[in-house]
């Protein structure tokens, strides 16, 4: 399942980064990759070690104790990856609202606002403290769900798929990208998302299913402000590596 959900990461990533090479929707930045890819390093093997209270392995318990509503309900597969494919998308997009509007976790959730640029390496520019955060809030999501192993590795997978996509240096033709958009969060779409106007950051919080923020009035169509980042920590210096480790605590 590691190899697989790797393998998929990597084939993503590649494709996406191809796709912005080609066609990209904003002049590149790619001078910032190293630091990007020296947090999504970190995140990994800090989750690597924390692996025990993973999502997966949550799953594993939770199917021991005979846990969680799936078992109650007596789904099995296909339509219990369906549920838990949902259901954990809406628990995702909880989990970020939640992030923007407590001001702690904003502290260090705006790690990820403060790129400079927007791009597929902006998809894994996450502190490690939310990333953490975002485990522990599965593994409780993956307990009261029951999700099955199997379950977990789907979602999981395509969580990460959606954030390589999402965050892409492209744009699909605007007829497209507005019919999918109905369903699946695009780059347009999540663009908005990661603008310097707060009320604009503070909308299109989905990741994979574009249905949670029309549903609960999140949704914005177009941005009212130019640009991406923050206000705040637009120098060089806040750009580098150990700067946005501490960034929460400045």
């Amino acid at each position: 399942m590691t190899a697989f959900r790797l393998g998929t990461f990597l084939g993503v990533f590649v494709l996406v980064a191809l796709w912005e090479a080609v066609a990209p929707a904003h002049r590149p930045a790619r001078r910032r990759w190293p630091v990007n890819l020296g947090l999504i390093l970190l995140d990994s093997a800090l989750l690597r070690l924390l692996g025990p209270v993973s999502a997966v392995a949550a799953a594993a318990f939770a199917a021991r104790q005979g846990w969680g509503l799936l078992p109650a309900l007596g789904l099995g597969d296909p339509g219990g990856i369906a549920l838990v494919v949902v259901a954990m998308d809406l628990s995702i997009w909880a989990q970020h609202l939640v992030m923007h509007r407590v001001p702690a976790l904003w502290r260090l959730h705006r790690v990820h606002h403060t790129d400079l640029a927007f791009d597929v390496t902006t998809g894994i520019r996450f502190h490690p403290g939310e990333m953490v955060i975002s485990m522990l809030w599965k593994a409780a999501t993956v307990v009261c769900l029951g999700a099955t192993p199997l379950a977990v590795v789907v979602f999981e997978t395509l969580l990460s798929a959606a954030s390589l996509f999402e965050h892409a240096n492209a744009s699909l033709p605007q007829r497209l990208d507005g019919w999918l958009r109905r369903a699946l969060v695009t780059p347009d779409m999540h663009r908005i998302h990661h603008s310097p106007v707060r009320a604009d950051t503070d909308s299109n919080y989905g990741f994979l299913l574009a249905v949670w923020d029309r549903l609960f009035r999140t949704y914005r169509a177009r941005a009212t402000g130019d640009g991406i980042g923050l206000g705040r920590f637009r120098a060089p210096a806040d750009q580098r590596l150990l700067a946005l480790l501490g960034q929460p605590f400045r």
